[in-house]
């Protein structure tokens, strides 16, 4: 229970995060922490083929392209909101040559920071106190959480809503080629 709610918190600190910095590159890295979190989440609920699919499709895939979406549109570059300050006794003026200028932590920075450490150090504690071993548990839980039991429902019960999401996804990226691409 207590590595839940140690992840849970992670997992709405790391969405509000999500929400409200100001630059998209933050935001990619938020739901990034947001994503590993849900992947922990599924550990402990016993489904590790979510757990798997949540790191190498949404954490891998989803937050790459996003990142490559951010880039390609210019969102990445620094902007007024970062703030680049000089060691002590350099010059403002331009010419003066700075060995090394250093970024100052705004906020997104320090929260990743922590909430990067707090991710490993639940991740660290389920190891250590054996909560997040994938074989724990009845052989009924283990099998809910398996390819086939999660194939059988995701093709039968919810195959509409399935293929919505792939035709959504088709008309996304549909409409990014068509904004993305020259006159």
């Amino acid at each position: 229970m207590f590595l839940f709610i140690v992840f849970a918190l992670i997992a709405i600190v790391a969405a509000l995060g999500v929400i409200v910095s100001r630059k998209p590159v933050y935001s990619a890295l938020f739901l990034l922490v947001n994503f590993a979190t849900l992947a922990a989440l599924y550990i402990l609920l016993q489904a590790q083929f979510l757990a798997a699919v949540q790191v190498i499709v949404y954490a891998g895939a989803i937050v790459v392209l996003i990142l490559f979406v951010v880039m390609l549109i210019g969102g990445g570059e620094l902007g007024p909101g970062d703030k680049v300050t000089r060691g002590q006794g350099d010059t403002a003026s331009p010419v003066s040559a700075s060995p090394r200028p250093r970024v100052a932590l705004d906020w997104p920075r320090i929260t990743a920071i922590v909430l990067a450490v707090l991710l490993l150090a639940g991740v660290g504690y389920g190891v250590i106190t054996g909560q997040l071993y994938p074989v724990q548990g009845a052989e009924a839980a283990f099998d809910a959480g398996s390819v086939e039991a999660i194939g059988s429902v995701l093709y039968t019960d919810y195959l509409l809503p399935f293929e919505l999401a792939s035709v959504l996804l088709l008309v996304g990226m549909i409409g990014a080629v068509v904004l993305a691409r020259n006159e």
